[in-house]
């Protein structure tokens, strides 16, 4: 199984921290952001500590082609509206490319975008215009675009908006899906009939496309599109639905990332790692 969760990325030891603290949550993959996600100030990548991180991974058994970055929020390549908003979306996500290139990463984690009133059908363009101004056929780099909750103007809150984008874009075979639990169980999808929902991803878009999955219970009921996340087993997802989809064989080779919230500020990743790895739920978490 494979399986971590997010970790920071900063401080003085910058990548090198961020494997640190996946082994101390005892994972054996992990997602981080290259910088905050709430703005584009970045560090240089000579003061990474790539290499030392690099070593680390090796070390303990973590494939970097397992690793995971995600883009910051503040790219959406959905605005119409705002040509400003647009354009600073697209060159930002393509210096992420080039930073996750830099350092070995293969999979992103990507936002689709919220149309912001312009209408779904006209955001589900713009984001195509985007990705084919930014993808480029020899890129290692693979975008995995998110499934969502359906909040607000959100896009690729279903599959078959998910299936758009891709098929609409030029270099499609850089282009993957994030299963989020929470964001599919918030937009309505029923996550206890699993086999069903891949049977039909694999119809629409194909199973080999699924790159990450994203393991957060919900706070909300199922079709909420509300957005927030829970620790596992507290939810109204549950632990064993989402202990199937953890070790789910279709998706033995697909990283798994937990993003639960903090418990009194202790981050519950060892914990909740442990309990998919012994398949038993613990009532003591919280």
């Amino acid at each position: 199984m494979i399986i971590g969760s997010h970790v920071s990325m900063k401080g003085k030891d910058m990548l090198y921290g961020a494997v640190k603290e996946a082994l101390s949550y005892e994972a054996n993959t992990f997602m981080f952001y290259t910088g905050a996600p709430q703005n584009t100030y970045r560090k240089p990548i000579q003061q990474l500590k790539i290499d030392e991180a690099k070593a680390l991974m090796h070390e303990n058994n973590i494939d970097i082609d397992k690793v995971v970055v995600h883009a910051p929020y503040i790219i959406n390549l959905a605005n119409s509206i705002k040509s400003e908003t647009f354009d600073l979306a697209v060159r930002f996500l393509k210096e992420e490319i080039d930073r996750c290139e830099a350092i070995g990463i293969s999979r992103m984690v990507l936002h689709p975008g919220s149309h912001v009133k312009a209408g779904e059908q006209v955001g589900l363009d713009k984001i195509v215009e985007g990705l084919n101004m930014v993808l480029e056929p020899n890129q290692h780099v693979h975008i995995a675009l998110e499934t969502m909750a359906g909040k607000g103007s959100e896009l690729g809150y279903c599959l078959d908006q998910l299936k758009y984008i891709i098929e609409h874009t030029k270099y499609n075979e850089l282009l993957g899906v994030t299963i989020d639990t929470c964001h599919m169980h918030d937009a309505g999808y029923n996550l206890t009939k699993f086999d069903d929902i891949l049977a039909e991803f694999d119809e629409l878009i194909g199973i080999d496309k699924i790159l990450v999955v994203h393991v957060n219970d919900s706070k909300n009921p199922m079709g909420s599109h509300k957005d927030r996340h829970e620790n596992i087993g507290y939810g109204y997802i549950g632990f064993d639905t989402l202990n199937t989809i953890v070790h789910h064989p279709l998706l033995k080779d697909v990283p798994k990332i937990l993003e639960t919230p903090y418990i009194d500020e202790h981050a519950p990743y060892k914990e909740e790692i442990d309990m998919f790895r012994k398949q038993k739920f613990n009532d003591t978490l919280k």
